[in-house]
């Protein structure tokens, strides 16, 4: 079964603005390669980097293999609909692989960006520390509210299914709200009442239209 871990990323100055600049001209890399991919009608992936992957690489200076992520991101983005050119917002998401991305113990990780390799500290709870070695695959680093995170694919294994002893069947209705198999009935008697006055009161504020009923039928909404 697969989860997300969210990992906090807690880089310096220097670091941050590395991290930005990379995940700007990562998503412009998207931008451009979305006009070619509509431009040739191209939704398959293997001939999208045969046609267009020397050319990102040298026009925004990315890796082999964050090009590589680019053309995948864009394709995947492309087939949700073929009738219209995806656009990329410049902090979208950068979806990282191992090959660009690995951990250095729990205490920092060691990512690709256009200046290299960067060792980053990351921040983390007890939840995340008890978790950090399942982390498998990929990894989308994320820009929020002037934050780096990772969300990060865990594998967790599936849980035992339980087996039921007992059974009670629940029928649902609108004068007894609820009757169970076991005969109990949850009657809708104190419900509809409560529903009928607030609705005669809503008419007759309704009727007189005045500031204070209003103002009283703000109070009464929902």
């Amino acid at each position: 079964m697969k989860q997300t871990l969210v990992v906090k990323l807690a880089p310096t100055t220097e670091q941050h603005a590395a991290l930005l600049a990379t995940m700007e001209r990562f998503n412009a890399a998207c931008d451009w390669l979305a006009a070619v991919a509509f431009r040739e009608r191209c939704a398959n992936k293997i001939a999208l980097q045969k046609s267009s992957y020397y050319a990102v690489r040298s026009q925004f200076g990315l890796s082999a293999q964050l090009t590589i992520r680019a053309i995948s991101k864009t394709v995947e983005a492309y087939k949700r609909d073929k009738s219209v050119q995806p656009h990329f917002r410049p902090h979208g998401a950068v979806p990282y692989d191992q090959r660009i991305l690995s951990w250095k113990g729990i205490e920092a990780v060691s990512i690709l960006t256009l200046h290299g390799r960067l060792l980053i500290p990351v921040r983390f709870g007890v939840y995340q520390a008890g978790r950090m070695d399942r982390i498998r695959g990929q990894a989308d680093l994320v820009y929020r509210d002037g934050t780096f995170f990772l969300y990060c694919t865990l594998d967790v294994p599936e849980p035992t299914p339980l087996e039921a002893e007992d059974y009670l069947g629940i029928d649902l209705g609108i004068v007894n709200l609820a009757v169970d198999s076991d005969g109990t009935v949850w009657s809708g008697h104190a419900v509809e009442r409560n529903r009928r006055i607030f609705a005669h009161r809503r008419r007759n504020l309704q009727r007189k239209g005045t500031r204070a009923a209003k103002r009283k039928l703000i109070t009464l909404r929902g």
